[in-house]
């Protein structure tokens, strides 16, 4: 195995325990913080086929890295079944990610299964999903049709280049924004496109991004460049703050603040002001939104994160592959959700000295973002 390789299957990932007693669930789980249980983030492969430099460095993820063997994944009908047991708990909102999701085959049954599970409230479920656009073309018509509401696009520049460069495997821009087109069309939505700002990288693109998908039925958003994982070598010296994003849309493209759409949304969202749509910032390195962040993740192979900057998961698969019963997996995993007292992104430290010596966070191709 090349010495390159960050192993993110942790091999010391805990089984979940099963208390010895256990209430049915009632919908109202919240962790020791107070904060619900409300999004469920699934990653479904740990491939992709962008080697983006923030995410998966062709360095690292080289064609000697070893992928987790197909055995080894969730099924399509053990996803489900947690996914079942996850909206008996509250959720309500459950997104598809990796890696690169649409790379999983036959994705859209999967997505049929899940527009199926019942809500408490009756309410349907909120199913989404985030993609790099590069297989969205010719998907979002089968994912429309199989139940599927809405995407999240990844779009890091307009710029032919530079955004070459960034996804590091020779894709095109106009191949994105084809997609982006044709998922509309489809009648998913509301589209959001996602830009990853890295400074001195592509931040040059935030006004050009910025006048193209203004008064478009896209909605933009920018991230700042966050400290997930191991292998993107982050420096705080390239985070861009929401707030300078702000200010240089602001200086050409008068914006201001306007209320969430929903409590827990990561999002700050400004309107134009001369009504031509909106654009979001995700301020998760400057502006830490842990005090309601609501969002359980499930790793390819059936481990739970209670945070996007774990150092390890909670084994599930192991349950769901010895027999217990579902009623057995709904107290394990609630039992976990109420001991939750993750805020990272709060305590954070520049140079993220709080990590425990020798531990590694979770990559974030691996439970997604």
């Amino acid at each position: 195995m090349s010495e390159k390789i960050i192993m993110i299957n942790d091999l010391r990932s805990p089984m979940l325990t099963v208390p010895a007693e256990a209430d049915a669930p009632t919908g109202r789980l919240v962790d020791a913080l107070g904060r619900p249980l409300h999004d469920l983030r699934i990653s479904v492969t740990d491939r992709c086929n962008f080697r983006c430099v923030y995410c998966m460095p062709k360095e690292v993820f080289d064609k000697d890295y070893a992928y987790l063997p197909h055995s080894e994944l969730l099924s399509f009908e053990e996803i489900t079944r947690v996914a079942r047991i996850f909206i008996a708990h509250g959720v309500e909102k459950i997104r598809l990610t990796g890696g690169e999701p649409l790379l999983r085959k036959n994705l859209e049954r999967l997505v049929g299964m899940l527009r199926a599970l019942p809500t408490p409230s009756g309410r349907p479920l909120d199913l989404t999903l985030t993609t790099n656009g590069s297989l969205l073309a010719r998907k979002a018509q089968a994912l429309k049709e199989a139940g599927l509401d809405r995407v999240t696009v990844s779009l890091d520049a307009l710029d032919e280049a530079m955004f070459r460069r960034m996804n590091d495997v020779d894709f095109s821009v106009a191949d994105v924004l084809h997609g982006l087109d044709a998922a509309h069309a489809a009648g998913l939505g509301p589209i959001k496109v996602n830009m990853v700002v890295k400074g001195g990288t592509n931040d040059g693109q935030i006004l050009p991004m910025a006048r193209h998908f203004k008064g478009s039925p896209f909605i933009l958003r920018f991230i700042e460049y966050m400290d997930v994982g191991a292998s993107n070598g982050w420096n705080m010296d390239e985070v861009i703050p929401s707030a300078e994003v702000i200010r240089r849309i602001g200086a050409e493209l008068p914006v201001a603040p306007t209320s969430a759409n929903y409590a827990g949304e990561t999002a700050a969202r400004w309107r134009y002001l001369d009504g031509s749509g909106e654009v979001g910032v995700i301020s998760s390195v400057t502006q830490a939104f842990c005090h309601d962040c609501s969002r359980l993740r499930l790793s390819t192979e059936g481990k739970l994160y209670t945070c996007l900057f774990a150092t390890r998961g909670n084994d599930l698969r192991a349950l769901l592959r010895t027999g217990r019963a579902d009623e057995e997996l709904s107290a394990a995993v609630a039992q976990l959700w109420r001991g939750r007292t993750d805020r990272y992104s709060e305590t954070r430290t520049i140079d993220t000295s709080g990590l425990a010596p020798g531990a590694k966070r979770v990559e974030m191709s691996y439970i997604g973002g």
